[in-house]
């Protein structure tokens, strides 16, 4: 493949730029993932598709290479396997992802938790995990096992797409997010069983992803993240937008207003802390917040 041709085309800023079409998005995307793209090249197409951003071609082109690449993970009989990805971790509030996680598996619904950290400013989900008694599963075949045995199981996506996990990590050295941040999102380990759980920051994602949803397929959850986790922010409800082979509906409406600290609910984002609050949710000591009772109805129903 010719990357210089390539980074011609979309490397000529956010107004003069053109878009790959599918096919050449997937040929692309397929040689970053296998390691293929020289240093160089790659940080400027890197680059190239933050400053345009990625069209929906691109975008259902980059997820038919990582499809081609995804371990898959086993779902036991019964509802599909809702995949939550964690990215990012606590930064001021209790990270509730793992309440999400933890709720659905004591319904009967599986769970998978999918990811990687990198953040020093933020608290590792994996920490908290670990401290939730959910350790990473080596491989696929493990993650299979443990879904099989405990309804929930957690795997880096190190472990599910080797390819990007150095893309990812490219963050550090870049100074900025790039294409595989978005794409990590998409993952799908459990192709024709799964529930994905998409969470995103900025309001034109919401519109972009729910295109490339639409499109793509399956059943999945649509919503403004938490501090870029996909639980639903406990102080104000987010819209949550589901989808059913590419047919979508608000499965829970959004509140308006501010979103102001909720009293009972400390911020909590120290892994000790923020374990004892998850804890004593689970307990019923401390109330589940609505938002959060919500999400996981509508995930229940998405998964059966």
């Amino acid at each position: 493949m010719n990357y210089g041709a390539i980074i011609k085309e979309i490397g000529r800023g956010a107004k003069g730029a053109r878009d790959l079409d599918t096919a050449a998005a997937a040929a692309l995307f397929g040689d970053i993932l296998d390691g293929k793209v020289p240093e160089l090249e790659l940080g400027a197409i890197l680059l190239a598709f933050r400053i345009k951003s990625e069209t929906l071609p691109e975008l259902l082109g980059f997820k038919q290479a990582m499809d081609a690449r995804t371990a898959q993970v086993e779902v036991p009989a019964g509802p599909r396997c809702v995949v939550l990805p964690t990215y990012n971790g606590a930064r001021r509030q209790a990270n509730l992802m793992p309440l999400v996680a933890m709720l659905l598996a004591r319904e009967g619904v599986p769970v998978l938790i999918q990811g990687r950290h990198d953040f020093e400013t933020r608290v590792s989900p994996f920490e908290l995990l670990e401290a939730l008694e959910l350790q990473p599963a080596a491989d696929a075949a493990r993650a299979s096992a443990q879904l099989a045995q405990r309804r929930i199981a957690c795997i880096g996506v190190d472990k599910l797409l080797p390819g990007l996990d150095p893309l990812l990590a490219l963050r550090t050295r870049m100074g900025v997010r790039a294409s595989g941040h978005t794409m990590a999102k998409l993952i799908d380990p459990c192709r024709g069983r799964s529930v994905r759980v998409v969470a995103v920051t900025h309001p034109e994602y919401l519109e972009r992803m729910d295109a490339f949803l639409r499109i793509d397929g399956g059943r999945a959850m649509l919503m403004r993240g938490t501090e870029g986790e996909i639980y639903a922010n406990p102080r104000r409800c987010p819209e949550m937008k589901v989808y059913v082979e590419g047919e979508a509906s608000i499965g829970v409406a959004g509140e308006d207003g501010g979103a102001p600290p909720l009293t009972g609910l400390p911020d909590a984002p120290s892994v000790p802390e923020n374990a004892a609050l998850v804890r004593a949710m689970l307990a019923g000591e401390v109330p589940v917040p609505g938002p959060i009772r919500s999400q996981v109805e509508a995930l229940k129903t998405l998964a059966r």
